[in-house]
């Protein structure tokens, strides 16, 4: 893999050809002004120690550093790297309702897209937990298995929509039970699950799940999202045209506190509710930060490896050498007949 971090700097190359016009524009006036005092010849042989390759060289040395520097300032990278992480926190497991009920709009700009930004947020300022996303909605499935890669499990969190569980519902259960299956097996370490949902068309035994995981230590913690008042569902994100029912009315979709609530007192854990304020964002992080951190370790993977030192190495020496070549010919070195 390759990239520049800075690509906009490269467009500095098309000055080069500038710099090297002007260059042969102003050798060609010095010429003719020479040429005014004699031949080219007779003037060489009255100035013996200069050197004009000396001054051709040098200015051909200078812009090659400045082609490095541009390199230097647009930031190539090469490939990945991956580094070892120790990091104090807790395991964490969030469970995310992807059925279309989530598009309703009740809560903006989405109930779907609200509550992406919760758990972006979430992840943001708990970087030394390790995080692992499943999404659910008639099943569930892991997304993102355990890991202390924060940045990884935010891009999986943008990814997330209604298509990737094909089977409609609510199997808020199901997402329980596989939420603890992402779990490691040090019992040292504090674990938690944040389940975000509107709580409707529940399927299967949501408290039933959420007892068992209260019984091995784990909190349930239940944001919901939505009004208890209700939205149509748009068939797509942002769309106009709604879901219907057989009869040809819009349905509306409505936040299920009341199971939520239940649901979280089983999971022996925190209900939000969420809507247009930050307010379940920072309960939440208040509930989480009750919990002790341990030491836990893991790799994280950088998306790309920083190359420019190599780059900036080179227009260091080329820059150097510059100095080092004289206009005129050293005494000392007359003999030494590198520029001829």
């Amino acid at each position: 893999m390759f990239k520049f971090a800075n690509p906009e700097f490269l467009y500095l190359f098309f000055a080069i050809p500038v710099f090297i016009i002007g260059f042969i524009l102003l050798n060609i006036a010095k010429r003719k002004s020479v040429e005014k005092l004699g031949t080219l010849a007779l003037v060489k042989k009255m100035m013996p120690e200069l050197s004009l390759k000396r001054s051709y060289l040098k200015f051909w040395v200078v812009m090659v550093a400045i082609g490095f520097g541009i390199i230097v300032l647009a930031r190539p990278q090469f490939g990945t790297k991956v580094e070892k992480v120790d990091k104090k926190g807790i395991e964490l497991v969030i469970a995310i309702d992807v059925s279309n009920s989530m598009l309703a709009e009740d809560i903006k700009p989405s109930r779907l897209t609200k509550a992406k930004q919760i758990l972006t947020r979430i992840i943001d300022e708990r970087k030394n937990d390790k995080v692992a996303i499943v999404v659910f909605a008639g099943e569930a499935f892991i997304q993102l298995p355990l890991t202390p890669d924060n940045q990884s499990a935010k891009l999986f969190l943008e990814s997330i929509d209604p298509s990737l569980v094909p089977v409609q519902g609510t199997a808020i259960g199901s997402a329980i039970d596989m939420s603890m299956s992402c779990f490691s097996n040090d019992e040292n370490i504090d674990k938690a699950i944040v389940l975000i949902t509107d709580g409707e068309g529940l399927e299967g035994d949501a408290e039933g799940a959420a007892k068992r995981a209260a019984d091995k230590d784990v909190h349930v913690n239940v944001v919901g999202i939505g009004t208890t008042e209700g939205s149509v569902i748009p068939l797509v994100a942002g769309s106009r045209e709604v879901k219907r029912d057989m009869q040809g009315q819009p349905v509306v979709t409505k936040l299920n506190e009341e199971m939520c609530r239940q649901i979280a007192k089983a999971g022996k854990g925190l209900y939000a509710h969420a809507d247009n304020s930050n307010s379940a964002l920072k309960s939440l992080q208040t509930e989480l930060d009750k919990l002790q951190r341990k030491e836990i370790d893991g790799i994280a993977y950088s998306e790309y490896d920083e190359k420019f030192q190599i780059f900036a190495w080179a227009m260091l020496a080329l820059l150097l050498l510059e100095v080092c070549i004289f206009d005129k010919k050293n005494r000392i070195f007359r003999n030494i007949r590198l520029f001829k």
